[in-house]
C-alpha cells in the first residue's frame, strides 16, 4: 500500500539492519494465514483461505499448500474483490469493494455517523436496535457473497475468519453462516467450513517466525 506507510516505503531492511543476507518481507496477512496454517486454526489444510475483518478486511490464500503470491506479491488482497462495479472506489480504486462493504473504515458512511465502531453497531444490533440489525445483516450478507465469491475461484476447505470485527463471535458467525448456506455453491453437497482464527493478536507474529524458518517470506524472485 504505497503511501499509507511513507516511512517503510523503499526501506531496504537488509541495509537497515546491516544484516550480511538478504532479508525478504511479507505482510501482515499473508503473515497472520501462516501462523494459523502453522498453530492455529488452519493446521494440516493444504487450501485455505482467510480474511481479516478490522479497520479493512485483509486476506491472504493458500493453494495446494502453498502461499498464493502472485507475479508481484499482490496476492491474496481479498478485501478489494468488488461486489458492487458502480459504488465509490476504495484505497485501491475497486469501486465497491468487500474492504468497504463491511471493514471499519466505512463504518460511519454506512451507518449515517450513527456508529463511529463496527463494535458500536454491533452492540445496537444485540440490544434488538431494528436500524443497527438492518445495517449489520446487510454487511454480513455482503461478507457472505464475498466468501462465497473467493469458495468458487479458491475451492478452500475451510474459511479463517480473524481480525478484530471477528471477535464479536456469534454475532457475526451465525448470522454469516446463514447467509453462507443460502449463496455458496455446493455441487457435491460438502459445506466450506468457516473457522474463528485462534492466534489473535498473535497470529502474524507467528507467521513471521515460520516464514523466516521456512523460507516462505516474500523476497525477490
Amino acid at each position: 500500500m504505497p503511501g499509507r506507510l511513507a516511512g517503510l516505503v523503499g526501506l531496504d531492511w537488509t541495509t537497515c539492519l546491516a544484516f550480511k543476507n538478504p532479508i525478504p518481507v511479507l505482510n501482515d496477512a499473508h503473515a497472520a494465514l501462516l501462523g494459523e496454517s502453522w498453530l492455529g486454526a488452519a493446521r494440516s489444510l493444504k487450501n485455505v483461505f482467510m480474511l481479516t475483518l478490522g479497520t479493512g478486511v485483509g486476506g491472504a490464500a493458500i493453494v495446494d499448500g502453498k502461499l498464493l503470491r502472485g507475479e508481484i506479491g499482490r496476492g491474496g488482497h481479498l478485501g478489494h474483490i468488488s461486489l458492487n462495479p458502480h459504488g465509490p472506489p476504495d484505497v485501491t480504486g475497486m469501486p465497491g469493494s468487500l474492504e468497504d462493504a463491511i471493514g471499519n473504515c466505512t463504518i460511519e458512511t454506512r451507518t449515517k455517523r450513527r456508529f463511529k465502531t463496527t463494535h458500536d453497531l454491533i452492540a445496537a444490533h444485540l440490544q434488538k436496535d431494528p436500524a443497527a440489525s438492518a445495517i449489520w445483516l446487510e454487511s454480513v450478507h455482503a461478507l457472505a457473497c464475498g466468501i462465497g465469491s473467493l469458495v468458487n475461484v479458491l475451492d478452500p476447505a475451510a474459511v479463517i475468519i480473524g481480525g478484530g470485527i471477528a471477535r464479536c463471535g456469534p454475532a457475526l458467525f451465525e448470522p454469516l453462516q446463514a447467509a453462507l448456506d443460502k449463496v455458496e455453491w455446493r455441487p457435491t453437497g460438502t459445506r466450506v467450513k468457516l473457522l474463528p482464527a485462534e492466534l489473535g493478536e498473535f497470529a502474524g507474529a507467528y507467521g513471521a517466525a515460520f516464514a523466516a524458518l521456512s523460507g516462505h517470506a516474500i523476497g525477490p524472485k
